[in-house]
């Protein structure tokens, strides 16, 4: 099989790159731009394209399939070269579904939450040497690539994602999976980009619980309304199964989870984590993996990357790494620090990066949402809002959509030469952001200000 991706720069496709080369197929690739880590990667892999761009000549009859990037728009050279010649053209989650749509396949969705519970989901699998293909928006401890797909496996674990799947095909992602076992961790409005309107959005996920296959199941936390209403709705052949956080305990810094049998230490805390684990839970346990066996296995999970990922430490400092930009995101990840280290001045740093987070229209929903925060601190580069082509924000609006007393800057020097000025004796650090704060090698700067 010759596989060609128009695209294959992006975090998803490169990775999927890789695991079709490692299954042994024939993979080809082309990009107008490529950026670490994909870089580096597909060099390692020998799929970096030669040449940066488009060309067409590229695509031949020899192609069996064509995987489309959501990074390439609808007149790409290459796109209209493979819908002339006629070859079969996928996007991403159409081309997993079709290399598992003969196994068991468990998809995780939700507006937050769902990078870590699959990756709770394949930790223990792994633990307990299941054979499983995968697919999953961050690097796990563990695992090579974001992507595995073998030809022995009888299980699939994707993370689902609600976004577009490609420039030709505006489905959500996560609805071209058809899951055997689906979860949705919670709901609460992102991508208005995409979904203008909160109810536009809460449809995606009716949408996906629907696109279970006959006989399946769903798995949901009973703590949205709006998963609540769902689940009432779904058909009678749909088996639901309920969840709510497993009960815990602070030990010091420990958190200690009540089970069945007995009190276990696990290496995640606050209460989002602890809903996540619940759901693993469960989906463990309808894909054969008990009670016990799913505790003894996740106590050794200590996150993925960039999931309330602990970047440096010594006896008076902590400093988080965390993907939060959505409200929802930022408000229980700046709670569930706070509560943990109770004892301890908390300094929270976030960026406004996405389409969403950057639209006048959608900042009223960050009000208060850093309020657990000590001190809090709000970046935006205005370059990124030109290129989005949005109406340009100011400081003084973003600080009263924030409110709660929050400082703005729209210079990342600025910000982090304030930050390194700051006395973080008995402080928690928390640095959020779905970019890189304009190029800022945050593990290098969290690694400098502990020294």
């Amino acid at each position: 099989m010759h596989i060609h991706f128009i695209a294959i720069g992006g975090s998803a496709m490169h990775n999927l790159a890789i695991a079709l080369k490692n299954k042994g197929f024939s993979v080809s690739g082309s990009d107008d731009e490529i950026f670490e880590p994909s870089l580096t990667r597909l060099k390692q892999h020998d799929l970096l394209p030669q040449h940066q761009g488009w060309y067409p000549e590229n695509l031949h009859l020899g192609i069996d399939a064509v995987i489309l990037g959501m990074h390439a728009r609808a007149d790409n050279p290459e796109l209209l070269k493979a819908q002339q010649l006629g070859l079969k053209i996928y996007s991403y989650p159409e081309y997993l579904y079709e290399q598992t749509k003969n196994k068991t396949r468990v998809v995780i969705g939700g507006s937050h939450g769902k990078t870590t519970t699959t990756s709770m989901i394949m930790h223990v699998l792994k633990y307990h040497n299941v054979d499983f293909d995968y697919m999953v928006g961050a690097n796990i401890e563990g695992f090579d690539t974001m992507v595995g797909l073998n030809n022995t496996s009888k299980l699939a674990v994707f993370e689902g994602d609600e976004y577009l799947s490609s420039p030709i095909d505006l489905n959500p992602k996560f609805l071209h999976y058809k899951p055997n076992i689906a979860l949705i961790t919670g709901i609460a409005w992102d991508h208005i980009n995409v979904f203008p309107t909160f109810e536009g959005y809460v449809e995606q996920f009716r949408l996906f619980a629907q696109s279970i296959e006959p006989g399946g199941s769903l798995v949901w936390f009973g703590g949205d309304i709006l998963l609540n209403n769902i689940a009432a709705q779904i058909s009678a052949e749909t088996k639901t199964y309920e969840y709510a956080a497993l009960k815990s305990s602070l030990k010091g810094k420990q958190t200690i989870v009540e089970t069945a049998s007995g009190q276990v230490e696990v290496g995640v805390f606050g209460e989002h984590n602890l809903q996540n684990m619940a759901g693993a839970k469960k989906v463990c346990e309808l894909v054969g993996i008990g009670s016990d066996k799913f505790f003894e296995a996740i106590q050794s999970f200590t996150g993925s990357s960039r999931r309330l990922e602990l970047i440096a430490e010594n006896e008076q400092t902590s400093i988080y790494y965390d993907f939060a930009h959505s409200p929802s995101k930022l408000k229980a990840t700046t709670e569930a620090v706070k509560n943990q280290f109770p004892d301890r001045k908390l300094i929270a740093i976030m960026e406004l990066h996405t389409f969403s987070s950057l639209k006048k229209d959608f900042l009223p929903q960050y009000n208060l949402c850093m309020s657990a925060a000590d001190s809090a601190f709000v970046y935006f580069n205005p370059h990124t809002i030109e290129h989005k082509k949005l109406e340009m924000l100011n400081a003084d609006e973003v600080k009263d959509a924030f409110g709660g007393g929050v400082d703005v800057f729209t210079n990342a020097d600025q910000l982090f030469d304030l930050v390194e000025k700051i006395n973080l004796k008995d402080v928690t650090l928390l640095i959020m952001t779905s970019g890189n704060f304009s190029g800022k090698d945050i593990k290098a700067i969290a690694k400098s200000l502990i020294e």
